[in-house]
């Protein structure tokens, strides 16, 4: 085991979880993603963050492109981490090559029998862990920073988008973006007429039913906004976790990213 690893994650159990104060997240959960997957991290580094007094995961990986671009903030789905080999793990390691330094951080998750539901009350935790990761690819000299969720991290990327002054967020690409839950914040077309900045909507045409059932509401919700940099692409044949299409979603969202963020 490399030992900075081995320190880190000593660190992380001692004084991250294990005094972290009470949230809705399932910070047990947390660390055992965390004993399960730094490991086995070859591709970038992992980074203890801090939000509200809680230590969380990050997965640091520089741009190695001689013409570096930005840092992009990568938030993953319903209860799983950081360096998940669907969607997450495939953009953190493969949007450096290209010029975007990837930050993918844990988000707030609860156990795997909760309904989807159950997560509204953890969208107040999400505020701080972007903050912190803002703040960290600011501390490293990048300026030109973008989101890119998936899932359940794209609600909680739009919901914190429209309800933040800051402009430090220069683009912002939501993956498999769902609706339809009766007007919480669970649903992105809800945040959606709020949001001002560049969005690109990507979603699969075999995606699940909440994300297709609501295409038409967030391509509203958006022109409410008078967002006319919103984008909305479909993906012929990819799923919700775009398997076997991970290199088509990597070429539109980079093909995107290049000619909105400058």
């Amino acid at each position: 085991m490399d030992s900075t690893k081995t320190s880190a994650i000593a660190y992380f159990m001692i004084f991250g979880l294990w005094m972290a104060p009470a949230l809705g997240s399932d910070t047990a959960k947390e660390k055992r993603w965390a004993e399960q997957i730094v490991d086995g991290i070859f591709d970038g580094e992992p980074k203890w963050l801090e939000a509200e007094g809680h230590k969380f995961l990050g997965i640091y990986t520089p741009a190695t492109s001689s013409k570096p671009k930005g840092g992009a903030l990568i938030l993953h789905g319903v209860g799983v981490h950081p360096d998940w080999p669907q969607i997450i793990n495939p953009l953190r390691v493969s949007l450096p090559a290209r010029g975007w330094t990837t930050l993918s951080l844990q988000m707030p998750i609860l156990k795997n029998e909760a309904k989807i539901e159950e997560y509204t009350p953890l969208f107040k935790e999400v505020p701080g862990r972007l903050n912190a990761g803002i703040a960290f690819l600011k501390a490293q000299g990048i300026q030109n920073i973008v989101i890119i969720a998936h899932s359940m991290g794209s609600a909680m990327a739009s919901h914190y988008l429209a309800n933040t002054d800051d402009a430090t967020i220069k683009a912002y690409v939501g993956i498999g973006m769902g609706g339809n839950r009766s007007g919480t914040v669970l649903d992105n077309d809800v945040s959606l007429k709020k949001i001002g900045l560049p969005v690109l909507d990507i979603y699969g045409s075999n995606d699940i039913k909440p994300v297709l059932e609501s295409v038409n509401q967030r391509a509203n919700a958006a022109k409410a906004a008078n967002n006319s940099a919103y984008t909305q692409t479909k993906i012929d044949g990819a799923d919700h976790f775009f398997e076997g299409h991970e290199k088509q979603l990597l070429d539109t969202i980079t093909a995107w990213l290049e000619k909105t963020v400058k």
